[in-house]
């Protein structure tokens, strides 16, 4: 014993104290196509952001006399048919699609969760009112509704609004509001569940108002499925816009967005197939993106999975 050497307290390690946002940052770091994901999405955001600073030619630059070049050092995607610079023609359009992914997220994510959660907390008639109601918009085609609003709404609101900004607030209201079902039944499903937990009833016991429970113990502890809910409604929110302007209904004809830009380039694939290729890669690559991080999160937010 006398050869024996104590090591002080202040010697011993610290451990780091448990943190469950480190904890889900390690599980995120596990998912390699996620992680690679998030760091095109980045690249990706980046570039129709900080774009315009670095290439400086303008949207309605027309040179006829280049008219469908390929790549080259003065355009590195090529031209269209009038002889306009495609990169910065996805620079604009990019932020666009992009904006309006996240901006009809947003609108699903709210709406689905504030019903969700209605119908979560109600014990009486109100919850199955509210199912019924997102059974019914389940049961709408979407394309056809959305269309069906695109043209009853199109002209009101960009008189009010002008051309961008009115098919701007149309486009992501009509795809928010045919979005939001999916979510609210996530969120209903657990509201049911976390209601009856200890630590609800606790809270209950001790006098909590029924807003209380909810901003404080129950929807904190039901986002994981709303986050993922929401990664897949920008994913799907761009695919419905890029079709909406595909099918020539989307944003003005001046206004190109990456489905636009399809919309444009489809009478010339075989003879300037670059036209097409840049802007369905840039749709293929942010929609597989969001998706893989979504499930990135997934498995990340879940705690009975091991990783």
């Amino acid at each position: 014993m006398a050869g024996l050497t104590l090591a002080s307290p202040s010697a011993e390690p610290q451990r780091r104290g448990y943190s469950p946002w480190r904890e889900t940052w390690r599980r995120y770091r596990r998912h390699r196509p996620a992680v690679v994901s998030a760091v095109l999405l980045l690249l990706l955001i980046a570039a129709v952001v900080l774009g315009p600073f670095a290439w400086r030619v303008s949207i309605s630059d027309m040179d006829v006399v280049a008219g469908l070049q390929g790549p080259s050092l003065a355009h590195p995607f090529g031209t269209d048919d009038l002889g306009q610079d495609i990169l910065a023609r996805m620079i604009y359009g990019g932020r666009i699609s992009l904006a309006v992914g996240l901006a009809a997220m947003l609108v699903s994510v709210f709406v689905g969760t504030l019903i969700g959660a209605l119908a979560g907390m109600s014990r009486g008639a109100l919850g199955y009112a509210l199912m019924w109601l997102t059974d019914l918009f389940l049961s709408l085609p979407q394309l056809p509704l959305l269309l069906m609003l695109i043209y009853l709404f199109r002209d009101g609101l960009k008189a009010v609004f002008g051309p961008e900004g009115g098919i701007f607030i149309l486009i992501v209201l009509v795809i928010g509001g045919l979005r939001w079902m999916p979510v609210a039944r996530l969120v209903r499903a657990q509201f049911l569940s976390l209601r009856e937990k200890e630590f609800v009833e606790a809270a209950r016991a001790l006098g909590a108002s029924p807003v209380r429970q909810v901003v404080r113990h129950i929807l904190p502890n039901a986002l994981g499925p709303v986050i993922i809910a929401g990664t897949i409604d920008v994913a799907a929110a761009i695919i419905a816009e890029s079709t909406l302007s595909f099918l020539g209904l989307g944003f003005p004809p001046d206004t190109p967005t990456w489905g636009r830009i399809l919309y444009d380039a489809k009478d010339f694939l075989d003879i300037g197939p670059h036209w097409a290729l840049f802007p369905g890669g840039a749709i293929f690559i942010a929609v597989v993106a969001i998706n893989f991080i979504g499930d990135g999160l997934r498995d990340a937010l879940d705690a009975r999975k091991v990783i």
